[in-house]
């Protein structure tokens, strides 16, 4: 297990800029990262990277770009093991800052993400953005949980909604179904429980809280999203169920009313960015941006989500100046009972985390 204190492995990169990392056990024993890298998010530079840790090794390779578009920011990649035996990377593609144009490509891989496939568009509508990796149903579909990122009136993604899409032939098509009352919620984060059932978690463009719910039906329906006790500050989060059945939620544990933001727009973008698409500091929107990705904590639950006993913070802004940002985690089980993290740290670079549900509880 690599150690808290040293703050986990740097997986190297070739750009200044990287950001909203994916992590993913391979059958092979490999560890594959994928995130984003450039000069600026919202740039055109901004490509997917990815990078492996093979197995029994302690150093992660040396990336590649596995994406082309030089007038597109390539964003929010994630990895999937298809049970057709191809390996899925699955991303966005925006003209600049503007998110509601972006479109949803993806490229496959039948040698564990040694070598890919041509890429492809999996949905052109605009707007359409994912974040999290599909679950497999029971039933055999596939769902992917997604939503449309869309300008609000004043000024940055307050309408934003969250939607599932299915497919019964492994991903050659799709169905898609909304999911009610989840304006200003996104980045879904979806687990299968034992029975079968499923349970969401979502990001708040509100800062407020973790919001949850739950479908019976194999995706098509869902509850009305409700908060959870847990903070959030408008940036993205993941859950997994861990072999034992119990749930691990990684995220910021902080949210607007904790720690307001000094202005309300988004801090990573160039400020000249912000202005051409009429995000002002000083008006008021429907969404709240600013509020600082720190600290970096992982929950447990042992009843399905209901209640978070235990936690424990992986990062602090401790001994960091300014508002530091330890964001967009990942956050995986593998059969050793290693519960391995990647979050973007500082911007800089993408950091790996290994840890156990026990070192949680102490």
């Amino acid at each position: 297990m690599i150690r808290l204190e040293e703050l986990g492995t740097k997986i190297p990169s070739l750009f200044p800029h990287n950001h909203a990392s994916n992590i993913l056990p391979l059958g092979n024993g490999d560890l594959l990262c994928v995130w984003f890298g450039g000069s600026r998010e919202g740039k055109p530079d901004i490509s997917i990277l990815c990078s492996r840790l093979k197995q029994g090794t302690s150093e992660w390779s040396e990336p590649v770009v596995l994406s082309d578009d030089s007038e597109r920011s390539e964003q929010n990649p994630l990895l999937f093991e298809n049970p057709n035996g191809e390996l899925w990377l699955i991303y966005t593609a925006q003209n600049a800052v503007h998110q509601d144009s972006a479109v949803v490509r993806y490229r496959t891989s039948v040698d564990y993400g040694y070598t890919w496939g041509e890429i492809k568009t999996l949905f052109d509508k605009p707007g359409s953005f994912v974040r999290h990796p599909p679950v497999v149903l029971d039933n055999g579909d596939l769902l992917l949980p997604a939503y449309y990122s869309l300008k609000s009136e004043t000024g940055f993604l307050g309408n934003d909604h969250s939607v599932v899409k299915i497919s019964s032939d492994n991903g050659s098509t799709w169905e898609e179904y909304e999911v009610n009352d989840s304006s200003g919620l996104v980045h879904m984060s979806v687990v299968k429980l034992d029975d079968g059932s499923l349970v969401a978690f979502f990001r708040s463009r509100k800062a407020d809280n973790i919001y949850k719910s739950r479908s019976n039906d194999n995706g098509r329906t869902w509850s009305k999203p409700e908060k959870t006790d847990l903070p959030n500050n408008n940036a993205s989060i993941q859950c997994v169920k861990l072999k034992n059945g119990h749930l691990a939620m990684i995220f910021n544990n902080i949210n607007a009313e904790m720690a307001p933001p000094e202005e309300n727009r988004p801090p990573w973008f160039d400020k000249s960015d912000m202005d051409k698409v009429g995000v002002k500091k000083d008006i008021k929107h429907d969404s709240i941006w600013g509020v600082i990705r720190a600290p970096l904590t992982v929950a447990i639950s042992e009843d399905e989500g209901h209640t978070w006993p235990y936690m424990r913070d992986i990062i602090t802004k401790d001994n960091f100046e300014g508002s530091p940002e330890f964001s967009y985690p990942s956050i995986k089980q593998t059969d050793d009972l290693e519960i391995h993290i990647t979050f973007t740290y500082l911007r800089q670079y993408i950091k790996h985390v290994s840890i156990t549900e026990n070192w949680v509880k102490k």
